[in-house]
């Protein structure tokens, strides 16, 4: 009687396992600026208080956060100094560009950055402004401010990076 050959399985190729897919971020504005001239300490995400024209204006991809700041009033964290401007198809109930908004963040939280933000050269400055899930999120951060030379070597190492970059690859299309 003859043996009926093997039957060797077919190996299957390995799917990657896919990276778990939290809630998009869709990002409005960045500040650059505060990554420049302040040193990170420490980052918070904040809710914002907004009306309707603001999150309308902010959905169509409009904002600055150049010039603003966090301050803390009575046991409440204010963003100011960010410039949303008006919703141009808003009515006589439009937004002004530049009020206070009240920033949603937790009583202890609130402490600590008002402790800290009291220290000598420190402040709280935003970094980013982003919806999360349909909900405006700021990201916030505790930061200290650089010194001129500080920022000349940063931009030096910056710069030393971005030549060595071009090194290795200029390297790998010759090797």
């Amino acid at each position: 009687m003859a043996k009926a050959p093997k039957q060797v399985p077919q190996a299957q190729p390995k799917q990657k396992p896919k990276a778990p897919q939290g809630p998009a971020r869709q990002i409005v504005a960045n500040n650059k600026k505060a990554r420049h001239d302040y040193v990170i300490e420490d980052v918070y995400e904040a809710g914002i208080v907004l009306s309707g024209t603001e999150v309308k204006a902010l959905r169509m991809g409009r904002a600055s956060l150049v010039d603003g700041f966090v301050l803390v009033d009575r046991g409440e964290a204010w963003l100011e100094g960010v410039h949303i401007p008006e919703y141009f198809q808003g009515t006589w109930n439009n937004h002004a560009p530049r009020r206070k908004r009240k920033l949603l963040l937790h009583k202890d939280e609130i402490l600590r950055l008002q402790s800290k933000a009291q220290e000598k050269g420190h402040t709280v400055v935003p970094l980013s402004l982003y919806f999360l899930d349909g909900r405006a999120k700021v990201e916030i951060a505790l930061a200290r401010g650089k010194k001129e030379y500080d920022k000349r070597q940063t931009l030096r190492e910056k710069q030393d990076m971005r030549e060595a970059q071009r090194a290795m690859r200029h390297k790998e299309m010759l090797g």
